[in-house]
């Protein structure tokens, strides 16, 4: 019985102290905003980067947020980037129809081969300094542009991501996970660089750009990691701001979060050589994103089960609490119910995913391609 008690709280010791010490350090360095040396005058060449497919309930709306950003328009060529069997590229071209600036590139695939495949033709034709990256179902900040090219003006910055400031459809869990991310973000771009690239809002130089691997589940983020691995700086700025649908439900959040877990995973396995090297990034940043992805939630798992053990063992069938009080944080915390708790939640939530995203990814469940979530799409129509 002591010896299960003992594994008990070493098991919980093992698993909440990394993050204990995370939270230390970002206490003791208490970091704000960007660190990048940001210079409002810079107003170079910008690519927009959109891969579209079957948009045609929202893709009007999303290139008249952008030809409405606050930058020099002549400055800006807008790259579409399109694998739909609707009528997303015939409503794309007419839009662009009678308009001087921005410039439209339209690049129609034959095929649907992913977004990663979209990025890296968009890539081939791109003639800016700066390109922005970013998504039909989001919405930006009108002044990300220039957010962007004010951090991109720091010669040691390569590329910039921004922050998700509110999330469509008054979900709390997702809520919180943004903003647990986004402090974690913060954290890491004061520290050295950031690991996670937001899609919807993100910036890199052309000319620190790598080409992805066409499987890539994690586009965006993989580029920030390639950008580091030259030797450049990829950074959070929370004046980037951009917003996102989201729900809580247990079940209909599992195929977006499962997914983007499954690309972060995957790249982390990618680019293990990192790990002890370049500055913070591989002593700290990436050691930390290992632990919270790929350790923790096996550990969770194990804490759970040898909790149990130890209840029953102890208490006899009422030890069975403890999974009951399992299942029921899960059912309230997914109903925004937990109060103060809530974020608590919003991360035993990420760890359900990271665990489906290894499991599918140990079996081989892997695709270019992400199946479109139309639900999500609503909000923005």
């Amino acid at each position: 019985m002591r010896r299960l008690v003992e594994a008990l709280a070493g098991l919980i010791a093992l698993t909440g102290l990394p993050y204990l010490a995370y939270v230390g350090l970002y206490w003791l360095l208490g970091p704000e905003g960007s660190p990048a040396e940001k210079d409002y005058d810079a107003e170079p060449t910008v690519s927009i980067v959109l891969p579209t497919y079957n948009e045609e309930g929202i893709v009007e709306a999303k290139l008249e947020e952008l030809v409405s950003l606050d930058y020099p328009m002549e400055n800006v060529e807008v790259v579409v980037v399109d694998s739909s069997d609707d009528e997303t590229p015939e409503l794309v071209e007419s839009f662009f129809a009678d308009r001087e600036a921005p410039e439209l590139t339209m690049i129609e695939q034959g095929d649907r081969t992913g977004v990663a495949s979209a990025v890296n033709e968009a890539m081939e034709v791109v003639s800016s300094e700066i390109v922005f990256r970013t998504d039909c179902d989001s919405k930006l900040a009108s002044n990300v542009l220039k957010e962007a090219a004010a951090n991109l003006a720091d010669d040691s910055v390569r590329a910039v991501t921004g922050r998700q400031s509110n999330v469509l459809g008054e979900s709390e869990v997702e809520q919180d996970y943004r903003d647990l991310t986004a402090r974690n973000q913060i954290l890491e771009s004061h520290l050295d660089s950031t690991f996670i690239c937001h899609g919807p809002c993100f910036a890199f130089e052309r000319s620190a750009f790598r080409k992805i691997e066409p499987d890539s589940l994690a586009d965006d983020s993989e580029i920030g990691v390639n950008v580091r691995r030259a030797g450049g700086r990829v950074v959070m700025d929370p004046e980037m701001k951009f917003e996102e649908s989201g729900v809580s439900d247990f079940q209909e959040r599992r195929s977006r979060k499962d997914r983007r877990a499954m690309g972060l995973i995957q790249l982390l396995t990618r680019n293990g050589d990192i790990l002890g090297r370049s500055g913070w990034y591989g002593t700290i940043v990436l050691p930390f994103n290992w632990w919270f992805m790929i350790v923790s939630p096996w550990l969770s798992i194990l804490v759970g089960v040898v909790a149990t053990v130890t209840g029953v063992a102890l208490l006899g069938p009422i030890g069975l609490i403890v999974p009951l009080f399992a299942a029921f944080f899960f059912w309230v915390g997914q109903r925004d119910g937990l109060g103060k708790a809530q974020p608590l939640y919003a991360i035993a939530d990420s760890q359900v995913s990271l665990l489906i995203a290894q499991l599918r990814l140990a079996f081989g469940d892997v695709t270019g391609t992400w199946n479109v979530d139309r639900e999500s799409r609503k909000v923005f129509e």
